[in-house]
C-alpha cells in the first residue's frame, strides 16, 4: 500500500498530536470504538531512551544535547499497523494512541478517530494562543531615530 504525499502529512500531524494528548484523552477517543477488535501487540510496549541532537542557530553543526525518556508501542487492528512514541513513561498511553493510529489508517474510522480528537486538537491551540500571549507580552520593540541628512 502506497501512500500519498498528503495522506502521510495528515497522518504525520495525527501522530503529533496523539504524542501531546493526555492519557485520559487517548482513553475517552478509544472507548468510542468500543467493542473493539482483537488487537495485537506487535512488540511489547517499551519505555527506553533517545539521544536528543541540537544546533547551534539551528544550521550549525549538530551535537549531543542529552537523552530523553520515550515509550513507543506497535499493534496491528484490523490488518492495519499503528506504532506511537511518547515521551516519558507511559505505557497506556503508549498503547492506545498506537490504536488510534491504526483505526485512522482505516478509511470508514478515519472520520470517527478525527472527531474523536477535535477536543485535543482544540486543547493544544488553546495552550500555544495562551503561550504566544504571555511571550508577546514581554516582547520589545526597538527602533532608530534618524537625525539629520548628514
Amino acid at each position: 500500500m502506497t501512500l500519498d504525499q498528503t495522506t502521510t502529512d495528515a497522518r504525520r500531524g495525527l501522530m503529533g498530536i496523539l504524542a501531546r494528548a493526555t492519557r485520559r484523552e487517548l482513553e475517552t477517543a478509544v472507548e468510542r470504538f468500543a467493542p473493539l477488535p482483537a488487537i495485537e501487540d506487535l512488540r511489547p510496549v517499551e519505555t527506553g531512551l533517545v539521544m536528543l541532537r541540537g544546533r547551534i542557530g539551528g544550521d550549525g553543526a549538530p551535537f549531543n544535547l542529552g537523552e530523553a525518556t520515550v515509550t513507543r508501542a506497535a499493534v496491528r487492528l484490523n490488518q492495519r499497523i499503528g506504532t506511537s512514541y511518547i515521551l516519558g513513561r507511559a505505557p497506556e498511553q503508549a498503547r492506545a494512541a498506537a490504536m488510534l493510529d491504526a483505526l485512522w489508517q482505516d478509511d470508514a474510522a478515519r472520520a470517527v478517530v478525527e472527531e474523536a480528537i477535535a477536543p485535543v486538537r482544540e486543547r493544544l491551540l488553546a495552550d500555544r494562543q495562551a503561550e504566544q500571549a504571555r511571550t508577546d507580552r514581554t516582547r520589545v520593540e526597538f527602533f532608530t531615530l534618524v537625525r539629520g541628512d548628514d
